[in-house]
């Protein structure tokens, strides 16, 4: 079996393509998935060296987001919704690889309309909007009805988040004070929430407006933010202007499983989440209303234009380190015959 191999940490570029990698033995709760396609992330790039918080113990195959069938010798636990050959998107730990044995509770259907590829009211700052991550986010804000600024380095980027993405207006953060385009752009009364992957909370509470949410999603720009006087977070304003800065790590409710709650599952709640800076929400009822706006295409998976394989990963990865992809860089394991592309 093919996979991605991490035996030794260190850096991707070093680490080759395994090509008889052992096959995964699905555990309790477990079902084995064959691996169609799996999304390239910033964090693959730290996990191989060792500077990720999730530390699986060596050797451990890379990959976390796929989507894929049950594999047709995966074991079927009690309870479980899916059967062998079911198309399925999630994620687990080791899907740079053909096979990889994932819970069954981070699974869910993939919707027809979807490739395996692509597996209110307020004003909203999205910073490396042409990312992943930040055009999700610009579209999921435009579905809750929010006017989206997208922030991104370069105004190619820009045109991305816009075209794609539908953000309404885009601000070039390597231009100096560009805080004050913002305040121009939202009337003097900055934006009322910030979603911030990048590492740009400090640069952007210039411009957030009273009562305003600051989002703390990850530091893709490698250098984490520390809230301290050397680091001059003007806290006086956070203070003064009612901030709330909210952090959230996405891949805890995997592992804390917090309880589930029906009612996140309406969009007019999600509108009320947004606006009192709540997260009242299980990941697997996120996952389903994700799945639902996609199926409704109200919102559309964005993919880079660039496809890369197993053989071609370490690439990929490296275009994300040098900031040179948009949207969700993918790796295509194998192919579906007949497959819509």
């Amino acid at each position: 079996m093919r996979g991605f191999v991490v035996s030794e940490l260190k850096h991707h570029s070093q680490i080759p393509l395994s090509t008889n990698a052992p096959e995964p033995k699905a555990g309790p709760g477990q079902v084995l998935v064959d691996v169609y396609s799996a999304g390239l992330n910033f964090f693959d790039i730290l996990q191989t060296q060792g500077k990720y918080q999730l530390k699986p113990p060596l050797p451990f195959v890379l990959g976390t987001e796929f989507a894929g069938r049950i594999s047709k010798d995966s074991p079927i636990p009690k309870g479980c919704p899916y059967k062998p050959g079911d198309r399925v998107f999630g994620a687990g730990q080791g899907t740079y690889a053909d096979k990889a044995a994932i819970d069954i509770e981070r699974i869910l259907p993939l919707p027809d309309n979807m490739t395996y590829d692509q597996g209110a009211g307020e004003w909203v700052l999205v910073t490396a909007a042409a990312g992943g991550v930040g055009i999700a986010a610009v579209q999921l804000a435009k579905v809750l009805g929010a006017k989206v600024i997208a922030a991104a380095g370069s105004d190619s980027k820009l045109d991305v988040a816009k075209r794609y993405g539908g953000a309404d207006f885009g601000v070039n953060y390597s231009k100096p004070e560009w805080q004050k385009e913002v305040l121009k752009l939202t009337g003097g009364k900055g934006v009322d929430v910030v979603y911030d992957p990048v590492g740009l909370i400090n640069d952007s509470l210039k411009c957030i407006a009273w009562k305003g949410r600051a989002l703390v999603i990850g530091f893709a720009a490698g250098t984490i933010e520390k809230v301290n006087i050397s680091s001059l977070v003007p806290m006086n304003l956070v203070l003064l202007k009612n901030i709330s800065l909210v952090g959230l790590h996405w891949g805890a409710y995997s592992t804390l499983r917090f309880q589930s709650l029906s009612e996140a599952e309406s969009p007019s709640y999600g509108k009320r989440c947004l606006s009192e800076s709540r997260l009242y929400t299980s990941k697997s009822h996120a996952h389903r209303s994700f799945a639902s706006l996609f199926a409704s295409g109200k919102a559309v998976p964005v993919m880079y234009n660039r496809v890369y394989t197993l053989e071609t990963l370490s690439e990929g990865l490296a275009a994300i380190e040098r900031r040179e992809t948009w949207g969700k860089a993918i790796a295509r394991i194998r192919d579906e015959p007949n497959a819509k592309l």
